[in-house]
């Protein structure tokens, strides 16, 4: 004799004086708890089958103990991220003890067939409705007006010339042509009021290092002393001289 009985949406094939680990329970230690939602019960010669639960069939049993599982090690690990996390989880359950199966499994009563409906009361007739398209016919149609010549009206209007896009001011000279200028050093001497290669010709060498030297340690180790010639021939538009140039110097500096 046993039962499919479904506990915290589980099902177990049970007898009396089985012990089971379930799922953790609510109730404490040593109480009674009673599971109703038997689907098979089996008894001797006869199976009674649930739809989808057996009527009047229970599981009585008692909780002996909460316990936990066997220690389970988590380890998460993404390489090169330097990200590792390892932790440890223990499945909690309780030990419950079968002490008897009522398997008194009664045929669920058919449910008596409903009373027809009542007849429904004659529907009142539904109001004529109003011949709306007749009305509409009747009334007279509003004369179109017509439409304004909007294509003549736009060839007779003159079309405004075109104002010439005006100029935009020109900024400072890409001073980062010049080796040993990057951006960040091309901004300090903008803000030294030195943004274009003229400026930069006529600078004098001791001013630059002034520049680079008040803007910390990162920036005095540059040497300007080839910048205002470099500027000078970039000034004059000279860029193969300039190439030239660039190509006998290490880093803006004179090899």
């Amino acid at each position: 004799m046993y039962a499919i009985v479904e506990i915290a949406g589980k099902q177990y094939k049970v007898r009396e004086n089985d012990r089971l680990y379930v799922p953790r329970l609510q109730d404490e230690a040593d109480s009674k708890v009673s599971f109703d939602r038997v689907l098979l019960v089996s008894n001797d010669d006869s199976v009674s089958v649930g739809t989808p639960l057996v009527a009047g069939a229970t599981v009585e049993a008692t909780v002996l103990a909460h316990v936990k599982a066997d220690k389970v090690l988590v380890f998460k690990k993404k390489r090169r991220k330097r990200y590792k996390v390892k932790n440890g989880h223990r499945q909690p359950y309780t030990q419950i003890l079968v002490d008897r199966l009522d398997l008194d499994a009664k045929p669920k009563k058919t449910a008596a067939p409903k009373a027809e409906a009542k007849a429904a009361a004659p529907k009142a007739e539904a109001k004529a409705a109003a011949p709306k398209a007749e009305a509409k016919a009747a009334a007279p149609k509003a004369a179109k007006k017509p439409a304004a010549p909007k294509a003549e009206a736009k060839a007779a209007a003159p079309k405004a010339a075109k104002k010439p896009a005006a100029k935009k001011a020109k900024g400072g000279d890409k001073l980062t042509k010049i080796e040993g200028i990057g951006p960040k050093i091309a901004g300090l001497l903008a803000d030294g009021g030195i943004d274009t290669f003229a400026k930069l010709a006529k600078a004098d060498v001791e001013r630059l290092r002034e520049i680079l030297t008040e803007a910390g340690p990162r920036y005095n180790s540059h040497t300007p002393d080839t910048w205002p010639q470099q500027a000078a021939l970039a000034a004059a538009g000279d860029w193969d001289a300039l190439q030239k140039l660039q190509d006998e110097l290490d880093g803006g500096r004179p090899a």
